[in-house]
């Protein structure tokens, strides 16, 4: 495996992890302090892409990345406020079937106002180039360009000297850095502020809380709004360093819930752990292009001429990379129920 290959393939598996994490932590963030599995979690990540493609069209990328999520989540308060509060006294069965309906309220909105098709969101001009560019010369070694390379450094006057050149986006970068200050941002609020003192106190004594003059619903509101929000906010980003369509949600919606049963429910360092390591592993599977077939042959073993006429074994890598994630799962739910970093069972 070359160099180049593996820095720039761990590079976007931590930045898709990361993409993960935005998406996760404001999930984890509601069922941990509202007991609440949020289905239309991942169309409210839509609503962030869409929001910004439409508010980026008029205001531009930046303010837009600031006023979407804020948008998103004010939409996420009002929902909890009018429909989730009045079935909240009557268990979790009813919270994941109104929730499972707005998912698809919400596509077909996304539908009749912005169209079926995919939409050009593209992002600023600040973030369309390359981030760095690994520059790899057989004879020279490699090294590291801040942004595009020069097309001369990735060219080579002799036939026999190989010079690899491998960018990085600029868009991945910047997911990066933004889902870490997120990931700081909630974990400095939740420890060393009075917000995140409240908010602990009334997941785990609402009573005592309510008692001590706090308004526990409008905690849960608000709470509701945050982790919306930050779906929102992860919409804006993905959105415009992806694709923004209304298939958006369902492509990551099943896997957020991996991420968050994997890490373990209601763990916030969990759903970090769980993300990057889901985020790694399919990115890697993706990029191999071999069959269990040859890759068996590499590693020695001897197989029967049955087996190799099998189609099962002359499947590629790349083409199981979907399944890996939730066969991760079963094998969690197997060995250790209740997550990597999780505290309860289920």
């Amino acid at each position: 495996m070359r160099m180049e290959f593996f820095i720039i393939s761990m590079l976007n598996g931590l930045s898709y992890g990361l993409l993960l994490f935005m998406l996760s932590s404001g999930l984890t963030l509601i069922f941990s302090m509202m007991g609440v599995l949020n289905f239309a979690h991942a169309s409210f990540y839509m609503l962030g892409a869409y929001f910004g493609y439409t508010l980026g069209g008029v205001i531009g990328f930046w303010p837009a990345l600031v006023l979407a999520p804020l948008l998103v989540g004010a939409l996420g308060a009002v929902f909890e406020r009018i429909s989730l509060r009045k079935v909240h006294p009557f268990g979790q069965v009813p919270e994941l079937l109104v929730t499972f309906g707005l998912s698809y309220v919400v596509l077909e909105l996304v539908q009749l106002v912005w169209g079926r098709t995919a939409v050009e969101f593209q992002p600023p001009e600040l973030l369309r180039g390359s981030a760095f560019t690994l520059v790899n010369h057989a004879t020279e070694g490699m090294r590291l360009v801040w942004g595009a390379a020069p097309a001369e450094w990735c060219t080579s006057t002799d036939a026999a000297v190989r010079v690899i050149c491998s960018p990085f986006p600029a868009t991945r970068a910047f997911m990066m850095v933004i889902a870490l200050l997120m990931l700081f941002s909630l974990w400095l609020m939740l420890t060393r502020t009075r917000i995140g003192l409240v908010i602990q106190a009334a997941l785990t004594h609402p009573d005592m809380a309510e008692a001590l003059g706090h308004n526990v619903p409008r905690v849960y509101m608000l709470v509701f709004g945050a982790g919306t929000g930050l779906a929102g906010l992860a919409g804006v980003i993905g959105g415009s360093t992806f694709v923004t369509e209304p298939a958006m949600a369902a492509t990551v919606g099943s896997v957020i819930f991996v991420v968050v049963v994997v890490g373990g429910m209601g763990s916030l360092s969990g759903a970090f752990l769980a993300s990057l390591l889901i985020g790694v592993i399919q990115t890697f599977a993706v990029a191999i292009d071999y069959s269990f077939l040859v890759l068996a042959r590499d590693m020695g073993w001897q197989l029967s001429a049955q087996t190799q006429n099998n189609s099962f074994a002359k499947l590629t890598v790349s083409q199981v990379a979907p399944i890996l994630p939730y066969l991760f799962l079963v094998l969690i739910l197997i060995f250790r129920p209740k997550g990597l970093l999780g505290t309860r069972e289920g």
